[in-house]
């Protein structure tokens, strides 16, 4: 894709011709089609192969916008992401707030509860990167008049710019505020759940564990972590080999925003993706955990092929060792933190190359007596709830994700 850039650099300074805009679409609509792979069983393949063209087309000319000196790609992509306001909603009360310095969203339903409701917590995806209130407003408005819950959106500080653990700190410190201020809210302190979905699964995995140990607040009910990524050890596992080209978040994709959020930047993106980025020794002591041995086999039938340990170069071992943190990858917590976690709902996609990690943190949990409701989408793909918020590009297989995330909330 590298040379697709520079190639459609040199046109910058022509970017605002009516010739080159309709260039810049195509080159995307091709670099979809001869680099991506749908396999079959995919939900609704020719909307994924639209929506993923307009992705890698807003890439490129962000990537010309870089290049020309007008801003950087990352902040185009940001500001396309903002989109129109919705409006008023009939049905939810609407309040852009702080929590600890932290902006947040609150989705309140209309209706009178008759006794305290249960509280949502959510964390946005976009590899710790990408995603805003406004990214996530049309799917925090469903899950507030769906499950009849109050629902906190958080606009936690996104990376490069803010490094690891900033996103995490965010959304640690906006629970904990409203965990103590429940009562201003309706909001029953014993029926607070955490929730995100890719990145923010991450988010809602970490805050989760740490809250385990807090003896000043009430127990979290539940966590619900949609396609989560969790570990950033192994890049390898069988659903980044049968998923690494597949839209929306491809193999690569997945490693470099994992460097981005740790690192700033993703200058070792070779190493992570080889797994020379960790020392082997530790690598070994975490294969009681982070292994295609802990995967079913029927999630290996598409294809995998064992990858050969290696050990790290010096020069990224130091960076490479806090890959290993629990808060940023919490697969690797200790059982002690694991046992104590509450229930928990994980959804996973079967053509994602962060179902792998899904699968083994299900297992983690379940191993330790954590009462798990796990829900497969054998059609869905990585982002697919990333669309809620255009009617035209929605999935079906997203709104059945939805509405057994919705029937888990109520049986809370």
């Amino acid at each position: 894709m590298a040379s697709v850039y520079t190639t459609l650099a040199i046109l910058g300074l022509f970017f605002m011709s009516p010739v080159i805009i309709p260039i810049v679409v195509l080159v995307g609509v091709f670099y979809d089609i001869f680099n991506s792979k749908l396999p079959p069983g995919i939900d609704q393949p020719l909307k994924i192969r639209l929506f993923h063209s307009l992705m890698i087309t807003t890439l490129i000319s962000g990537k010309i916008l870089e290049n020309i000196g007008i801003c950087s790609q990352i902040s185009f992509v940001r500001y396309l992401q903002g989109g129109k306001p919705l409006g008023v909603d009939p049905k939810l009360f609407i309040k852009d707030m702080w929590f600890e310095k932290v902006p947040v969203r609150i989705y309140q339903p209309k209706v009178p509860s008759g006794s305290q409701r249960r509280g949502i917590m959510f964390f946005h995806g976009g590899g710790w990167v990408f995603g805003n209130l406004e990214t996530y407003e049309k799917l925090c408005r469903s899950i507030a008049r769906e499950s009849q819950s109050l629902v906190v959106s958080v606009g936690y500080r996104l990376a490069p710019e803010h490094k690891y653990p900033a996103a995490y700190e965010d959304c640690l410190n906006a629970t904990i505020h409203f965990m103590k201020n429940t009562q201003h809210y309706g909001v029953d302190p014993d029926n607070v759940i955490v929730c995100g979905d890719s990145a923010g699964g991450n988010l809602a995995a970490a805050v989760s564990h740490t809250l385990v140990g807090r003896s000043d607040l009430p127990k979290l009910r539940a966590q619900i972590l949609i396609y989560p990524g969790l570990q950033a050890l192994d890049f390898n596992l069988p659903s980044y080999q049968q998923n690494r080209g597949v839209p929306l978040l491809s193999r690569e994709r997945a490693a470099c925003f994992a460097l981005l959020y740790l690192n700033g930047d993703a200058l070792h993106l070779q190493e992570v993706l080889e797994g020379s980025h960790i020392p082997i020794d530790i690598k070994l002591n975490y294969r009681k955990w982070v292994s295609p041995d802990n995967i079913p086999e029927r999630f290996k039938v598409r294809g995998y092929k064992p990858h050969v340990l290696l050990d790290c170069t010096a020069d990224v071992s130091e960076s490479g060792k806090r890959f290993c943190e629990p808060n940023l990858c919490p697969l690797l917590a200790e059982d002690a933190v694991i046992q104590q976690l509450p229930e928990s709902f994980i959804l996973t996609c079967e053509y994602d190359v962060l179902r792998d990690d899904g699968l083994l943190y299900k297992k983690r949990l379940e191993d330790n007596n954590v009462q798990v409701t796990w829900y497969h989408l054998e059609d869905g793909f990585h982002g697919i709830f990333n669309t809620f918020n255009s009617d035209w590009l929605s999935f079906s297989a997203g709104k059945r994700g939805l509405d057994n995330i919705v029937n888990f909330l109520k049986s809370l």
